[in-house]
């Protein structure tokens, strides 16, 4: 089923190139399809290092596999990652050394030294980059922060629940060690630091595995928590934050939203980066000061 847009105008530029790695469940759902499906994107090739996933991932859309990450770069002028943090980490670093665009998924590794050797060097190789924080690129994601941006908020609740540890083909091993606050907490502390202020510090309390709390001070005085678990059973994934100040209450809730159509946006804003050389907030850079606040939320536990 193609994914959902709103009738984005013409694309005039030739279609970027884009190698996947990953043979995993998040490959073979969304970022093949998405970048199969154009027009921005072409999907040039996928590797893994299970070559039979990489197959299984490319064959929908009649991509070549690659034999090597090597051979990948060889095909490519972009790279989208749907790997575990410590292998993103790894590679990310050697694609931007080749000089090639990255889509890169949260967190950008797994230690804050290792998303500091991503972002130095991207940084270094100028080379493009984007965060996949799904949730930025849908319209009412982006309508909420429009209207927080004009309030003042004193201070904020959110929470982002599910039960997809419990079980499944979602429920990989790196999400089963390190929990929700690696997986789910770049979405809620991205969200919390864009829509009250600048977040400066972060305070853990609980068990990343099945329930923890943050408590985030913001640069502006206002203070917000966070609630995140992976391992609670519900009918749909919740994610939903709410604002408070002197003019009233502010929600953003997903359960309505359609999330396939955030990855069209994210496609077009991608290629778009990489065609004009023009990288968006949504970048490596952002990502390590994500990773930071991880990192704060790790070190006060």
């Amino acid at each position: 089923m193609p994914l959902a847009a709103d009738n984005p105008p013409a694309w005039h530029h030739p279609p970027v190139r884009v190698g996947l790695v990953g043979g995993g469940p998040w490959a073979r759902a969304m970022h093949a399809r998405t970048f199969a499906e154009g027009p921005e994107t072409t999907l040039a090739a996928v590797w893994a290092r299970r070559p039979e996933a990489a197959a299984e991932v490319a064959a929908p859309y009649a991509a070549p596999v690659a034999a090597t990450f090597e051979e990948l770069l060889d095909t490519c002028e972009a790279v989208a990652f749907a790997v575990p943090p410590s292998v993103q980490a790894e590679l990310a670093v050697q694609a931007a050394r080749a000089g090639r665009a990255l889509l890169l998924e949260k967190p950008l590794a797994l230690t804050l030294d290792a998303a500091r050797s991503v972002a130095d060097t991207i940084a270094e190789n100028g080379v493009v980059s984007q965060l996949v924080l799904t949730k930025r690129y849908h319209p009412t994601t982006r309508a909420f922060l429009a209207q927080a941006a004009s309030r003042e908020i004193v201070g904020a609740r959110s929470c982002y629940l599910h039960g997809a540890f419990l079980g499944g083909e979602f429920a990989t091993s790196w999400r089963l060690e390190h929990g929700a606050l690696l997986d789910l907490g770049p979405h809620l502390l991205d969200l919390l630091d864009a829509a009250v202020a600048p977040i400066v510090s972060v305070h853990a309390t609980g068990d990343s595995r099945r329930w923890i709390e943050l408590t985030c001070e913001h640069d502006n005085g206002a203070v917000s928590q966070a609630s995140l678990s992976g391992t609670v059973d519900l009918p749909q994934a919740q994610t939903r934050v709410e604002l408070f100040g002197p003019s009233g209450t502010l929600v953003y809730d997903t359960a309505s939203i359609n999330h396939d159509e955030c990855w069209p946006v994210l496609r077009r804003e991608f290629a778009t980066a990489v065609r004009t050389g023009t990288t968006t907030g949504i970048d490596a850079a952002h990502g390590l000061r994500i990773q930071k606040l991880l990192d704060d939320a790790l070190q006060s536990g």
